[in-house]
């Protein structure tokens, strides 16, 4: 399921294909894959909310029928721009959205004990999509043009979602894998069980909300430039610049899965606080690579992090807030991707346009990084606070009994 919807990420493949034959300009076209990426961000919420109250078939099955339809829809209708927007952008972004969420808010209760893995796994689909999808949709265009491949490409995504819509469901209510003791039973500690409410009213959760709008916004600009940078950086020509599209979609792939296994042996909070430091080091260093193989090197490793990032979030709002209610806790977090995808590429691609060359706006990154560093490194559970502070209550309640100063 989230390899079918991850085939966004090939959007580029149809920039300039699109962009000919409906006589406008490459930017007016990937307005569409922006809109999608916005109106992601708030079907995420949207379908978290939902989600709660009819189970993961139903929200699948919309979301099949509505990113299915919705990129078959701007092949008919999608030589008229706005209908391209509307179609592509709101009506496919709405699908990926709402399908997005549901893997990993079940998933991450049918494996309690892996949760870092689970949804490493269910997101590296999503960034591979455009490793499979790539591929088949440049061969669709070259033999039968973009708006046929938007066709073909719509059908098979609406099959492919639904035969996995149908196939998800929750565990029975308090089911644990054989073997397993949770690990807040096991310190006889109540497990934590927060609903959107509750975590709206932490710091925690917009910490977390801006750690992963940092992180999405450093990978997304990279992912919107990477062909034009490599060849105003190393010089690349047009083959082996698009080439790079293919090899940074497996390492997007591949960081959502590692990094997050690696989240279950280390902990959440240090793999992005190393997530933050990687990054803030590619980005100062990537407008010194001269060379096409260096280039590769330093976008590889940003899409790892880049990645690392989605792989890792889900589990650690589910270790902060509980199971239960993360498909809305983390839809709504989601929305971070929207401004993440809107934001990164701004700062590259208008300082690339007022300076004439992708130095500034890359620095600016590196630092952004570097700072973003901080957050996990103060960054604690919710609940841990909330039972330090029942402790110091307490105390202060007991030296007034007694007398003592109980500052």
């Amino acid at each position: 399921m989230q390899l079918a919807l991850g085939a966004v990420y090939a959007w580029s493949v149809f920039r300039a294909p699109l962009a000919n034959a409906l006589g406008a300009s490459v930017t007016q076209v990937n307005l569409a894959f922006t809109i999608a990426n916005v109106t992601l961000g708030v079907a995420a919420f949207v379908g978290g909310l939902w989600l709660a109250r009819v189970g993961p078939r139903v929200v699948a099955v919309t979301a099949g029928v509505l990113y299915g339809a919705g990129v078959a829809l701007a092949g008919v209708l999608g030589h008229d721009l706005a209908l391209l927007y509307l179609c592509y952008g709101v009506l496919g972004g709405a699908g990926i959205g709402l399908g997005y969420i549901v893997p990993l808010a079940t998933l991450v209760k049918w494996f309690p004990d892996r949760r870092g893995l689970v949804t490493g796994v269910a997101v590296a689909g999503f960034g591979a999509g455009a490793l499979v999808f790539g591929p088949l949709a440049r061969a669709l265009i070259v033999a039968h043009g973009p708006f046929v491949a938007l066709e073909v490409l719509g059908a098979l995504f609406l099959v492919i979602v639904l035969a996995a819509a149908i196939q998800l469901g929750d565990p029975p209510d308090g089911y644990r894998p054989p073997g397993w003791l949770p690990p807040a039973l096991a310190a006889r500690a109540p497990a934590p069980d927060v609903g959107l409410a509750g975590a709206l009213a932490t710091w925690q959760w917009y910490a977390l909300w801006l750690m992963l709008f940092l992180n999405v916004g450093a990978g997304i600009s990279i992912i919107a430039e990477a062909v034009p940078m490599a060849q105003e950086l190393t010089g690349a020509d047009p083959a082996r610049a698009t080439a790079l599209v293919g090899t940074i979609a497996l390492c997007n792939g591949a960081g959502r899965l590692v990094w997050s296994a690696l989240s279950d042996r280390v902990g959440r909070r240090p793999v992005f606080a190393a997530l933050f430091v990687i990054q803030a080091a590619v980005f100062a260093l990537l407008p010194f690579a001269r060379g096409y193989h260096q280039f590769l090197a330093l976008a590889c490793v940003c899409l790892l992090c880049y990645g690392g990032g989605f792989g890792t979030m889900p589990a650690l709002v589910a270790d902060y807030f509980g199971a239960r209610h993360v498909g809305r806790i983390y839809g709504l977090m989601l929305t971070a991707w929207s401004a993440g995808a809107v934001l990164g590429p701004l700062i590259v691609s208008h300082l690339r346009d007022a300076t004439g060359e992708y130095t500034r706006g890359l620095q600016i990154i590196a630092v952004l990084m570097l700072g973003a560093a901080i957050l996990p490194i103060v960054l604690h559970a919710p609940h841990r606070a909330a039972a330090a502070s029942r402790r110091f209550a307490r105390a202060r309640r007991a030296a007034r009994l007694t007398g003592d100063s109980w500052a």
